[in-house]
């Protein structure tokens, strides 16, 4: 078959990567340069284990604690609550069903579980270069055994997860950089990130397109449909016909869905990221900040610290003091960090009320896929993606249940 990839990020990339290893004729399609969107800008972090929403029981009462900081772990841009109203009270829905809390779970560590595996498949030879199997720690200064906690160490356990409890003395063998005040941490040796998150994109697009797929450089505008089915699709610089389309543009999933028929629920989380280049010092390991909810991952290029949530229009101008408080919060935590040389970067994140991505059909187009919506884990949930996206354009029997996944949801 002839299919069109729009979106060169993380997702898109191993979409058409799959496809084109199943011997499809593939042109992937994206309005800028592989790999920009946040793709470059993630934590790094690649994490089999995820499996616990966002939205979860008791969430809800941190959340003023949260907006009393304007730097802390969530804002929200007040000229864009009304926007955002719809969004929050879903998310505030799927946090209070614990029946749904479960599903999102189970439906989270399917999509997840088998990462490290298919990106050592994908890679081959250039997996070790990309992807480093060191696992990830998560520390707190104080002990955290309320209601949430509790809650995510169940669902967990519920899924085979391996997760190692630290005290104090663990995680200074873990990590004898690390500012002694964190007393209690979670080890997760069955998890991994990768060197250069721009990079790992940049080698899987390389290798499509030595097999012979075409990467061009166009905005898509909007599908010509007749019966059901697109049979183009127009961009700024002409149309493209093909058999199938996968529509994997982030952010910008839930306006081209709306011209399909649509209407699914995306927000634009905004998280914000500092590089430094010349840290001097290095986390021995991706470790992730529980109490100010950010993290700090070692790449080849040097330290990025990375996280926190601004609830914004993705097209807003960014706030670099937020920026400037992450790099401040890791300075508590490494106080030997070289900050000299630093770059700020803010990136939209495509989130969804319930954690959980899109994968499914068009309505008015069914030979549109849409694989977009990952929020925090795109990185993660590429690859199960793609091998469900070829599912739905070979229709064929799924990996995994595709039913959480659909739009028909919201």
């Amino acid at each position: 078959m002839h299919i069109i990839v729009i979106g060169a990020g993380i997702v898109g990339v191993s979409c058409a990567y799959r496809l084109q290893s199943a011997g499809h004729e593939v042109a992937l399609i994206d309005k800028g340069a592989v790999g920009m969107g946040c793709s470059f800008g993630n934590g790094g972090a690649i994490s089999p284990d995820l499996c616990v929403p966002i939205a979860l029981p008791g969430m809800l009462k941190r959340v003023p604690r949260w907006f009393a900081d304007p730097l802390g772990p969530l804002v929200v841009r007040w000229s864009h609550f009304p926007s955002a109203l719809p969004w929050m009270i879903k998310w505030i829905k799927e946090g209070r069903d614990i029946q749904k809390v479960q599903a999102n779970s189970n439906a989270l560590r399917a999509l997840h579980r088998h990462a490290l595996a298919d990106y050592r498949e994908m890679l081959g030879a250039d997996y070790a270069e990309h992807i480093e199997e060191t696992g990830q720690i998560y520390v707190w200064q104080n002990d955290r055994s309320g209601p949430v906690e509790i809650l995510a160490k169940t669902l967990r356990e519920r899924h085979g997860v391996k997760a190692e409890r630290l005290n104090a003395a663990d995680i200074q063998r873990i990590d004898p950089h690390l500012n002694p005040i964190y007393k209690n941490g979670l080890h997760f040796p069955e998890n991994g990130h990768t060197l250069n998150p721009l990079r790992l994109v940049e080698t899987l697009a390389e290798k499509f397109r030595m097999h012979g797929g075409r990467i061009l450089n166009d905005e898509l505008v909007s599908f010509s449909t007749v019966n059901g089915v697109a049979r183009s699709a127009k961009f700024a610089k002409g149309s493209y016909d093909a058999q199938a389309f996968v529509l994997a543009t982030g952010i910008d999933g839930a306006r081209m869905a709306a011209q399909l028929g649509d209407a699914v629920s995306i927000q634009a989380e905004r998280g914000y990221h500092v590089m430094l280049p010349k840290p001097e010092i290095r986390p021995a390991i991706k470790i992730s900040n529980r109490d100010h909810m950010f993290g700090l991952t070692p790449m080849r290029d040097g330290v990025r610290i990375s996280g926190t949530v601004e609830i914004a229009a993705a097209t807003a101008p960014p706030n670099y003091k937020r920026a400037e408080a992450l790099l401040t919060r890791a300075k508590e935590m490494y106080p030997s960090l070289n900050t000299e040389g630093a770059t700020f970067w803010m990136g939209s994140r495509p989130s969804t009320p319930d954690s959980l991505p899109i994968i499914d059909r068009a309505t008015r187009a069914r030979n549109v896929i849409y694989a977009f919506g990952h929020g925090h884990s795109g990185l993660t949930g590429a690859p199960m993606t793609a091998r469900l996206v070829r599912t739905l354009i070979e229709d064929t029997p799924p990996p995994i249940d595709l039913a959480p996944f659909r739009h028909s949801r919201f």
